[in-house]
C-alpha cells in the first residue's frame, strides 16, 4: 500500500516572503536578487479557493505557502505578436490575449480572465504599446486592422 506524503500548508500571515505591486519577490532582508530563485518562485505560483500560493511537491512532502501580494500575483512578462497576441505570464503560463478583457487602472494595464486579474509588466507594456493609440481621449489596441477600446474599469468576471 502506497503511503501518502504529508501536506504542509503555510497561511499568508506566516509566510516569510511576499510580492510587491511590480511582481518582485521580497523577504525580511529585501528584494530577491538571484534569478534562479525568482524564476523558481514565479513558476511555482498557483491559485486555489484559498488564494495564491507557491506550490512544491517533493518525495517527502507537498507544500502550499500562501503569500501576500500588493496588487496581483500574476504578471504578463512577455508577449509575442503574430496573427494573434500570446501572453507569457510570470508563472510560465501562456495564454492568448482577448482584447476585450484589457483595462487600465491607476496608469497600469491589466487583462481579466475568468480566474485571474493579470497586470502587464513594464517590458510587456512597451512591446504592446506599438499596437496602442489614443483617439478622442480613449486608449485603443489595434490588431489586424481592428481597433479595440481599452476600458477604464475592469470587465465583469
Amino acid at each position: 500500500m502506497a503511503s501518502k506524503i504529508p501536506m504542509i500548508i503555510v497561511p499568508k500571515d506566516k509566510a516569510v516572503f511576499w510580492m510587491d505591486k511590480h511582481g518582485m519577490w521580497h523577504n525580511e532582508y529585501g528584494r530577491f536578487e538571484h534569478p534562479k530563485m525568482i524564476n523558481y518562485f514565479n513558476a511555482s505560483i498557483r491559485k486555489d479557493e484559498n488564494g495564491y500560493h507557491v506550490y512544491q511537491l517533493t518525495d517527502e512532502f507537498e507544500e502550499k505557502v500562501y503569500f501576500r501580494h500588493e496588487d496581483t500575483a500574476l504578471f504578463v512578462v512577455d508577449l509575442t505578436v503574430d496573427k494573434e497576441v500570446e501572453l507569457l505570464l510570470n508563472n510560465k503560463t501562456r495564454l492568448p490575449l482577448c482584447p476585450g478583457e484589457l483595462y487600465s487602472f491607476n496608469d497600469a494595464l491589466y487583462v481579466r480572465t475568468r480566474e485571474h486579474r493579470i497586470k502587464f509588466s513594464d517590458r510587456a507594456l512597451v512591446k504592446l504599446s506599438k499596437f496602442m493609440e489614443e483617439k478622442e481621449d480613449r486608449l485603443y489596441l489595434t490588431l489586424g486592422g481592428k481597433s479595440y477600446p481599452i476600458s477604464d474599469a475592469a470587465p465583469r468576471s
